[in-house]
């Protein structure tokens, strides 16, 4: 099968992979977000789905918009049967939609319905579901509500972060896509409409939603603060100044108001509404992460202040 791909981050590098690797299908080009500004220096950089196809000297398209004509021009002149779409970041308009005869078939990180939108994986940990998946549908215009080729479904572990879950299902889901595309090409594989029950969506997580809450019961900080690890990263106030959060963990100690800080020999702990949890790292702005004794120790913290 011919294929254009599409993706950006580093998520959808063994999406492509797969599909380089595969014999069945041949990747004629790339399509991925404009280089962008990347470190201190704000160099513009190429995306990792982006330069894995120059390693492989294929074309790479990044136009501004799926809707340039001119893009819209090359897309046809190549003539893809399908288009495997995995995190893209862009709209695709219904005049990209028609190109390929088999469609834009799109690997997304959730079992659909069930988290539609941006941050499917962030969702799942944040709302403490226990099974997550990957899912392969034909986009429409409607948001992830396409018909659906199949899924695979992967265990949301206790101490997951979205980081560490999100690269699972990067490489389940790779296989997924692979199948899903031979199974069209063979024609033994038909897509079915998605069920109306249970939908629920998953917006984009900016960093205003990665503030930590420690008014919330224990277990919902601890899953909160992995949902957004390592992006956007998790952070609160103390006094004026502004702290990035790693993983915690909960523990049994009740006393302690929500945010209260609470300095021990080996451990540093906060309150919640319920249980205390402990600190892993600490990053203040500008610095590195270290364990939160060593950040308790180097800041002069005192017993009885507050996270908020």
């Amino acid at each position: 099968m011919r294929v254009v791909f599409a993706g950006t981050p580093a998520p959808a590098v063994p999406a492509l992979r797969a599909l380089l690797d595969s014999p069945r299908h041949d990747v004629v080009a790339v399509v991925t977000r404009p280089d962008a500004p990347a470190g201190r220096g704000r160099t513009l950089t190429r995306s990792p789905v982006g330069a894995l196809a120059d390693e492989h000297g294929l074309e790479v398209l990044t136009p501004a918009r799926a809707s340039d004509p001119d893009f819209l021009a090359r897309l046809a002149e190549l003539a893809p049967d399908c288009c495997p779409v995995v995190a893209y970041g862009a709209l695709l308009p219904e005049k990209a939609l028609a190109v390929p005869r088999h469609g834009w078939i799109n690997l997304h990180f959730s079992l659909l319905p069930a988290w539609r939108g941006a941050a499917p994986v962030q969702a799942a940990i944040r709302h403490g579901d226990e099974i997550t998946g990957a899912t392969t549908f034909r986009i429409v215009p409607e948001l992830d509500a396409g018909p659906a080729f199949g899924v695979v479904t992967e265990e949301v572990r206790a101490d997951d972060t979205a980081g560490a879950l999100l690269e699972r299902l990067s490489v389940s889901g790779a296989e997924l896509l692979v199948k899903t595309l031979d199974g069209i090409e063979d024609g033994t594989l038909h897509a079915e409409e998605q069920p109306t029950e249970n939908v629920s969506y998953a917006p984009k997580v900016t960093a205003e939603d990665a503030k930590v809450d420690f008014a919330a019961p224990a277990q919902a900080v601890d899953r909160m603060i992995r949902s957004v690890t390592p992006d956007p990263g998790a952070w609160a106030w103390l006094g004026q100044e502004r702290f990035k959060l790693g993983p915690v963990s909960v523990v049994d100690t009740e006393d302690l108001q929500p945010g209260e800080l609470l300095l021990q020999r080996r451990r540093v702990l906060v309150g919640t509404a319920t249980t205390a949890v402990e600190l892993g790292e600490v990053q203040a702005r500008g610095k590195k992460r270290m364990a939160a004794t060593d950040w308790a120790r180097g800041a002069h913290i005192e017993q009885g202040l507050k996270l908020q």
